[in-house]
């Protein structure tokens, strides 16, 4: 087996990224961390410290962290163990803003205030009355949702500049709001909401009125008497049921998609959210609607909710790298997955939380999300190409091996310390996702419940990713075998770095290689977007929160091309699509010649909060 390395004595890149991000300088009695085997001890104990057995279970928790085999999320490792009064948990979703003046700063106030504890956020802007609609009370004329995004985008900026963690914002809108054709087109000018990522509602009915060519209602809830408009009910974005809503106007399904889909191949964004997959396949669908994620996607969230997250480095389970013998030690990866799942677990109890409701969500709820990175180093080393189907059967089978070791130890767990308190067995049961867990597990759901209503979600890895020695984020294959990357020192520099990917360099030290690279060592580039989907396809069924996943396309592609990836990932079962392409407005996202990338973006490897 390649054991992962402790990359940070001879990575210069890796080094900066641990000092600057990670490594707790105390607050001076001397306990200023001097190596991350020390980080490594400072996050283990602080996870260890409500066993009964906290010795003990700090040996395990050690075990797995140590040598980048198991990596918690960025919150926990710059955190855990400190006496900073900072989250662990790196996702939060917003709750709704109440359409009034007191109502939407009451948001803006409780955003600022998790952003500034060091969380990124997801909000809802789909209860903002559209631009025009006059207000009853104040006979004022409403400004629009998109508008009072700028002010949250300009409350990211100022709390920046007062030196906090880079923010990261998510904003969506219902496809069927009055004003959704002015938030796809928000980020056409450049500089507008850089500091959000926009992703739009689209529902099974806008797919299916695309498809036959329909009309398309764009309505909003009713305030005050109807008149002759026409009302249809809706369980709108913060209802629990249907409520009466206007309708404003009729526009063509097929345009309003075009729409969409020109914006995003131009400006990137918005993404799309598949919305009605994503709440059907909720293990907690009895109880929450679900109108948006965290900033990268991997974690739909109820308002208020909240996860903490961390990823099974799948290049550290490679057992004889580059031979016929390479194989993927299944019977350690669920180990190390058992491990993790409580290690997580545990970050939910020893966590602040910026908002008491957050705090009650995230411990009624108790979901985490185990995923994995180094998916593409690891197949490269297993000899795989990335568009194989001998590769998706490798990956799929790592995942199962993950999904199953958590969901068991989750069961284990419930025993051992009850289930989470939202927990309904025959509900949760009967869930589109839990109906295809093994009989077993199942089987232990039902006998003694389980601990944590989600466990598994692909996060974009990207900052711990590097800290790792630069093996490939999440499910991503390999993006350049060497690159340039830039970081931001603690000092407020940008630093650039030469990189070499992780796999690329275990090849190249080993002396008995030959010059020319076999076959399995492909880049983003080479491949189609159909390889990109068909990876994620094949493991979003076992994933019950979701995947962060980017279909990098080349600049060339054609509107119809591209159009067609969004349309595929709804036919293939994905709760969502981002795909990349490189324009004038956001650039190129990483250039393996160029310290890019010029501005922020979601799909950004650099991205810090997974």
């Amino acid at each position: 087996m390649v054991k992962a390395q402790t990359p940070l004595a001879s990575n210069g890149l890796a080094l900066q990224i641990w000092q600057s991000k990670y490594r707790y300088l105390g607050t001076g009695d001397g306990a200023a961390e001097t190596s991350v085997a020390d980080t490594w001890r400072r996050v283990a104990r602080a996870a260890a410290s409500g066993e009964t057995d906290a010795p003990g279970w700090e040996h395990e928790f050690y075990g797995a962290v140590e040598g980048f085999r198991f990596l918690p999320a960025g919150r926990i490792l710059a955190g855990a163990g400190t006496h900073h009064r900072t989250t662990l948990f790196n996702c939060f979703v917003m709750g709704y803003i109440e359409d009034s003046l007191e109502g939407i700063f009451e948001q803006l106030r409780d955003s600022a205030v998790t952003m500034q504890r060091g969380g990124g956020i997801g909000v809802d802007f789909s209860t903002l009355r559209p631009h025009g609609a006059q207000a009853a009370a104040s006979g004022a004329t409403a400004s629009g949702p998109v508008s009072f995004m700028g002010v949250w985008d300009a409350m990211c900026a100022a709390l920046l500049s007062t030196g906090a963690r880079r923010g990261a914002m998510m904003g969506t809108l219902r496809c069927d709001h009055p004003d959704i054709e002015a938030f796809i087109d928000a980020k056409r000018r450049k500089g507008a909401l850089t500091n959000f990522n926009l992703s739009v509602q689209v529902t099974d009915d806008f797919m299916r009125a695309v498809a036959e060519d329909a009309e398309w209602p764009l309505c909003f809830p009713l305030r005050g008497q109807a008149g002759r408009a026409e009302v249809t009910p809706i369980r709108w974005s913060g209802s629990t049921s249907d409520v009466p809503c206007q309708v404003h106007r009729r526009v063509s399904a097929r345009a309003l998609w075009r729409r969409l889909m020109d914006a995003v191949y131009e400006t990137a964004e918005p993404g799309v959210l598949f919305i009605d997959r994503i709440n059907h396949l909720n293990n907690l669908y009895y109880r929450e609607q679900i109108t948006s994620t965290n900033p990268c996607g991997e974690i739909p969230l109820p308002a208020y909710g909240a996860c903490d997250l961390g990823s099974i480095n799948l290049t550290a389970f490679v057992e004889h790298p580059f031979t016929e013998q390479a194989t993927l030690d299944h019977r350690r990866l669920g180990e190390t997955a058992a491990v993790a799942t409580r290690f997580l677990d545990n970050i939910i109890d020893i966590s602040e939380f910026p908002l008491p409701a957050q705090a009650e969500e995230a411990r009624g709820s108790r979901r985490v999300g185990l995923g994995i990175t180094g998916l593409g180093d690891a197949l490269i080393m297993l000899g795989l190409d990335y568009d194989s189907e001998a590769a998706r059967a490798a990956a799929e089978g790592a995942l199962r091996v993950i999904r199953d070791a958590a969901y068991r130890t989750s069961i284990g767990l419930a025993l051992e310390r009850g289930s989470f308190p939202y927990f309904e067995p025959e509900p949760f049961l009967a869930g589109a996702y839990a109906r295809e867990l093994p009989e077993d597990i199942r089987d232990g759901i039902a006998r003694d419940g389980i601990r944590n209503s989600h466990l598994i979600a692909i996060a974009p890895t990207g900052t711990i990713s590097l800290l790792a020695g630069n093996v490939s984020s999440g499910i991503e294959p390999v993006f350049a075998f060497e690159a340039k990357r830039r970081i931001l020192s603690r000092e407020g520099r940008f630093e650039t770095h030469e990189t070499v990917d992780h796999a690329f360099d275990l090849w190249r030290r080993d002396a008995g290689r030959g010059d020319s690279l076999p076959g399995c060592f492909v880049t983003g580039r080479d491949l189609s977007p159909e390889a990109h989907l068909k990876m994620q396809s094949v493991l979003q069924p076992l994933v019950d929160n979701s995947i962060s996943k980017t279909i990098n396309v080349p600049e060339t592609i054609s509107r119809g091309e591209f159009e067609s990836i969004y349309r595929r990932a709804y036919e293939w079962g994905l709760k969502g699509c981002t795909a990349f392409r490189p324009n004038p407005v956001t650039g190129a996202i990483l250039s393996d010649t160029q310290p890019g990338p010029p501005g922020f973006h979601c799909c950004a490897p650099e991205r810090e909060g997974d």
